[in-house]
């Protein structure tokens, strides 16, 4: 069982930051990564929808021997993680990428005010609200949706004028002022994670998902005594539709050419 992939699966590219930062804290792993990217964005989609792609692509990935599963979508893990743990927790883990974000945040930022950006569909469900206000710290809470950055960074318009102008626009929004921390709530954003920094020019500390998942995914492998003990079989990559932003994104991340392979979740 220690051999077993980790299953990770997001509706398009975001994801592929857990997996990145899950590589390069446990190089020994291996990983099935499950790109819905006939259906992205699932922030944009309903409730009922994301939930039945998350339990079919979860179907998968417990066929391939998936040690555990990853939730590396916000919209996912609001909309879908309790119905996943009902549904297949007796089988295998389920780790969202919310819950170790608010575990991070109850340890470090107690009695202060600490924003959120994420897609309308986890801003909405207020399950970071939820979460935090649970906590009794005294945290506040201040939540904007920004629903232009995922199909930005899909369409691969970074590090340029266009995506400049749209995140400064945001960040500037009144909703933000005065937060001491900023959540990343969503994992296409960690790929902007530089712009946001200097935004602020250090004055907020900006808080990235990918990585504090990865700690999570880690210390959950450790604890269970399920951490590889050699190099394992190599990385797969399944998408249920074929993009070339995703393709020339995994080669980013990676740092090699990849072989996708195509899924189709419905005949």
């Amino acid at each position: 069982m220690n051999e077993a992939p980790i299953g990770i699966f997001d509706s398009g590219i975001g994801g592929l930051t857990v997996a990145s930062a899950i590589r390069r804290l446990m190089p020994l792993e291996s990983m099935i990564y499950f790109g819905d990217t006939a259906h992205l964005p699932y922030g944009e989609k309903s409730e009922a929808a994301v939930q039945a792609y998350s339990i079919k692509i979860a179907d998968v990935l417990l066929e391939k021997g998936c040690k555990v599963i990853v939730i590396a979508c916000n919209s996912a893990s609001s909309s879908a993680y309790e119905l996943l743990v009902e549904y297949v927790g007796k089988r295998t883990k389920i780790i969202n990428v919310i819950d170790p974000m608010v575990g991070l945040v109850g340890q470090q930022f107690q009695n202060d005010r600490i924003g959120l950006i994420g897609t309308k569909r986890t801003v909405n469900s207020k399950v970071y609200f939820r979460k935090t206000s649970q906590l009794g710290l005294g945290i506040e809470l201040a939540s904007l949706a920004t629903p232009l950055l995922v199909p930005m960074i899909e369409e691969g318009f970074i590090h340029q004028r266009i995506s400049h102008d749209i995140i400064e626009k945001y960040l500037e929004d009144e909703v933000l002022a005065g937060i001491s921390a900023l959540i990343l709530g969503c994992t296409h954003y960690p790929l902007i994670h530089g712009e946001i920094v200097a935004h602020y020019g250090g004055s907020v500390q900006v808080l990235d998902s990918s990585e504090v998942t990865a700690q999570y995914v880690y210390h959950y492998l450790l604890q269970e005594n399920l951490l590889s003990s050699h190099l394992g079989e190599s990385d797969r990559f399944l998408v249920s539709d074929y993009t070339d932003s995703f393709e020339v994104s995994t080669q980013l991340f990676f740092g090699k050419r990849v072989h996708l392979e195509f899924y189709k979740l419905w005949e």
